[in-house]
């Protein structure tokens, strides 16, 4: 073997092993979530076969997935270790919660009231472990004391959170006397997403409008800002739509109203500026557009974008709002197709290294 060969081989190793089980990285949940998002906005749009193909590709993708995250903790825990204590990474991990609360949003709707429970149950354990962690490791653990290490990815916290809102709304009406105890609960949440999204997105635009930008600073978890803003605008009309028995949740639904239009008015604004960033990295700074596990973390925002619009179109009673979601459902399928090549041609590649 001459050197360029050895060259090439050394090149092929590296590549194959970034992306190896050791190495998984969290954010491959996110094609799990983006699948079921599209799924859950062609059923809202009326168009139940895409729904149905998303929907049996979710299931196969997130079972896929959670089979490698068991071999990954039983191979390599040392590496789950080290993610975990990773201020960059462990919020990340938020996909799961996202995952598993999208899964049970999907089986709830075609009847399977239980395994949508057992969902809601167990992405709520891990929730909580995960938020106690993460800001556990941010405080005790970080050593680099500053804003840079804030990204996008942050706000998947969020995310995770507010799906736990979506979720519980759809199966409290079936908790029949704990009812009550689920729309408090949800309540809680939905006030306590906020308040993260406050922190977080407060350090972001510090972040990127205060410091230096670098054009590899802008990733595509940039997008979650906007997919974060959306999830909370989708979970307000969740709680806005589903019967409150307390008087005192029932007092909140003039709060939730205007908040909820704040949210989307947000995740509205943010869309020219994703694409200004993208421009700006990809145009302007010629750096390549290859397939990365975050891409599925910018086609997420976009669906949920897409199913935000339409509930709150049917909330306000305002129809112009289903056009903007027609629109944006097509626009989040088509990403979602482009990014899937990408991850066919990086496997075919992995394959042939």
């Amino acid at each position: 073997m001459d050197f360029s060969e050895h060259t090439l081989h050394t090149q092929q190793t590296e590549h194959a092993s970034k992306y190896s089980l050791r190495n998984l990285h969290p954010g491959n949940f996110a094609i799990v979530m983006a699948s079921g998002i599209l799924s859950s906005g062609f059923t809202t749009l009326g168009q139940p076969l895409l729904a149905e193909l998303f929907y049996f590709f979710t299931l196969c993708s997130g079972c896929t997935l959670l089979a490698l995250i068991v071999l990954r903790l039983l191979r390599h825990l040392p590496a789950v270790r080290q993610d975990l204590l990773n201020p960059r990474l462990v919020f990340g991990y938020f996909t799961l919660v996202a995952t598993t609360d999208i899964v049970g949003i999907l089986l709830h709707a075609r009847g399977h009231t239980s395994l949508a429970l057992g969902c809601w149950t167990m992405a709520f354990v891990v929730w909580c472990s995960l938020l106690y962690l993460a800001f556990s490791v941010l405080t005790f653990v970080s050593h680099e004391h500053n804003v840079n290490i804030v990204h996008g990815g942050w706000l998947i916290t969020i995310v995770g959170t507010q799906s736990l809102v979506l979720l519980g709304a759809r199966i409290a009406p079936d908790l029949g006397q704990w009812a009550n105890f689920m729309l408090v609960e949800i309540h809680m949440l939905w006030g306590l997403g906020l308040v993260f999204y406050g922190i977080f997105v407060t350090l972001f635009c510090y972040r990127i409008f205060f410091l230096t930008l670098q054009p590899q600073d802008v990733s595509p978890l940039f997008g979650v800002i906007m997919g974060a803003a959306a999830i909370s605008a989708n979970a307000g009309t969740s709680l806005l739509q589903v019967p409150a028995g307390l008087p005192f949740l029932r007092e909140q639904h003039a709060f939730i109203n205007g908040v909820t239009m704040m949210c989307w008015a947000w995740a509205t604004w943010w869309l020219p500026m994703l694409l200004l960033f993208a421009v700006w990295k990809h145009v302007a700074k010629r750096l390549p557009l290859a397939y990365e596990p975050v891409l599925w973390s910018f086609v997420f925002p976009l669906g949920m974008y897409a199913v935000a619009s339409a509930r709150l179109g049917l909330a306000a009673e305002f129809p112009p709002l289903q056009l903007i979601a027609t629109l944006m459902i097509w626009i989040a399928c088509a990403v979602w197709l482009a990014v899937f090549a990408g991850l066919v041609h990086r496997l075919s590649s992995l394959l042939r290294a």
